[in-house]
């Protein structure tokens, strides 16, 4: 295929295919779309939209999606006409008849029984540059057939009163025709997150395979670690490891014979980067990755990597063997280990617990952190934060379905389950502190290596976790969170108040959840 016409775009100005990061790079700067910094990677940015806009995206509602999709959720699976699509795909493909269009062919799924071929089509070359870095790419585009096409056109924008959008901008995907439409912003996690949104959908209904939103990690023995965890807790920082092999940062599957990295790169968040706390990821930024919405320091190309002057969602993207201890491909053995990791601004959960399957389940339903409430003088209360199976805008499925596939290849894996608190211990925030990191490294070590299958445990009595009485690495006096408390009583009332705010959050998936899952909820009966 050597056009797009088939797409209906019949007659643009110039049809860019499967170009280089070198030729990219330099279409995006010579058309002053970006610049580079002082260590050669591109910089451009992304317009009005610095980050993804979940109620701007949408999944055409028709014979494939009607009985899968989670329509209830609302706030993430917003339905979409497929006459309204229809429309809308004529008017995106119109305007970009015409210009200069970037056409990529790669792949999804570093499995092969799994892969997902897609054509990747764009307004801007640094979009396509995107899709080289984040996509897996084949080694030979001969007889390409794609099985998906992703269209984005960032300077078409919708009109609401007459598309059906909400508003100018939109990501809609169309199972029946297998596109992902993107228009009206220039964010590039558009692009990834559609087609992850995609797999979400596609590999649990067709092939009963569990896709996951975390990073995954082997060691030298071959044991595959999981790790999940929300922004800020720490999952790109606990996940990279110099003494295991980088599976992925971001998206994978888990099947009956191992688990496999979705994509080709990595999209990392680089505010505050330096490159003593994220060494891999500050000497990725070189020639082909693409910085985005960052400052430089006045009056050079140099990234001034602590401003948040046009967002706090500073990213970089670079393919994957752009880290140094990447496994290629990116696929691992059985999962030995997950990890749930999350930051309790309260001061209530272990630093270390163990989940049993039902348990499991319920806590990554649940997909719990806390952050600290804004930055206003004297604003110091936490803010609880849940999100589904920890990426719930992704899941066109209900949650317990992700639940119950985690259940069940922790049943047929033996693979043990734990939570990670990274947050505070000894009090709420600003009264206790931050587990230190050393100790949180220590914990998941002595989990990884087994040692901490032979010491003893003891139940929490209001969530039901079983923490170790001892760690090495660890002083002991922390592994308990009511012992690190110097005022047992308002332990107990703070965790009385977390187990409520878990159930309560919990009661809009009570009609189509398990018993077994409902069972594992917190007993605010038990302190009470």
């Amino acid at each position: 295929m050597s056009n797009l016409s088939y797409l209906g775009i019949k007659n643009p100005a110039n049809l860019y295919w499967n170009l280089s990061p070198e030729e990219l790079t330099n279409h995006t700067t010579t058309n002053h779309m970006g610049t580079t910094n002082d260590s050669g990677a591109l910089v451009v940015m992304t317009g009005e939209f610095t980050g993804r806009s979940p109620k701007d995206k949408f999944i055409v509602r028709d014979e494939i999606t009607e009985n899968h999709v989670d329509w209830a959720n609302a706030n993430f699976n917003i339905p979409f006409s497929s006459e309204n699509f229809d429309k809308l795909y004529d008017k995106v493909v119109q305007y970009l008849d015409g210009k200069s269009i970037y056409s990529r062919d790669c792949e999804a799924c570093a499995d092969p029984a799994y892969k997902l071929n897609v054509r990747v089509v764009t307004e801007y070359p640094w979009s396509n540059l995107f899709a080289y870095n984040m996509f897996i790419r084949p080694n030979d585009t001969t007889g390409f057939a794609p099985d998906w096409h992703v269209i984005c056109a960032p300077g078409f924008k919708a009109d609401p009163s007459i598309d059906g959008t909400r508003q100018s901008n939109f990501a809609i995907l169309n199972f029946t025709k297998k596109v992902a439409l993107i228009g009206g912003t220039g964010y590039t996690g558009e692009i990834k997150k559609g087609i992850f949104t995609v797999l979400n959908f596609v590999l649990p209904v067709d092939h009963g395979v569990f896709p996951m939103h975390c990073s995954a990690n082997m060691g030298k023995e071959g044991d595959t670690a999981l790790f999940f965890g929300l922004s800020g807790t720490g999952k790109t920082t606990l996940s990279a490891d110099p003494n295991r092999g980088l599976i992925g940062d971001d998206e994978h599957g888990w099947t009956d014979k191992g688990v496999f990295n979705f994509e080709g790169g990595c999209y990392a968040k680089c505010i505050d980067l330096t490159e003593e706390k994220e060494p891999d990821i500050y000497r990725a930024i070189k020639p082909g990755a693409i910085l985005e919405n960052i400052s430089f320091i006045e009056g050079t190309n140099k990234v001034d990597f602590a401003s948040s002057k046009i967002t706090e969602n500073t990213r970089v993207s670079y393919p994957l063997h752009y880290i140094s201890n990447a496994i290629e491909p990116s696929v691992g053995n059985i999962p030995n280990n997950v990890f749930f990791l999350t930051y309790d601004a309260y001061g209530v959960l272990p630093p270390i617990s163990r989940l049993d399957a039902s348990q499991a389940m319920y806590y990554f339903m649940s997909g719990f952190t806390a952050k600290v409430a804004g930055t206003e003088a004297g604003v110091t209360e936490p803010q609880l934060t849940f999100s589904a199976c920890f990426g719930a805008p992704f899941l066109p499925l209900h949650p317990s379905k992700y639940a119950e596939l985690l259940g069940k290849k922790m049943k047929d894996s033996g693979a043990k389950v734990w939570m990670i608190n990274t947050g505070m211990i000894g009090g709420v925030y600003g009264v206790g502190s931050r587990m230190k990191l050393p100790f949180t490294r220590a914990m998941i070590t002595a989990a990884l290596t087994g040692k901490l299958n032979t010491v003893e445990y003891f139940k929490h009595p209001v969530f039901g976790l079983e923490i170790p009485k001892t760690c090495e690495g660890v002083p002991s006096e922390l592994l308990n969170p009511r012992e690190a408390w110097s005022d047992k009583a308002a332990y107990d009332i703070q965790a009385i108040k977390l187990a409520e705010a878990f159930n309560k959050n919990f009661e809009k998936f009570s009609q189509n959840t398990s018993s077994e899952i409902l069972a594992a909820a917190p007993k605010v009966s038990a302190q009470a």
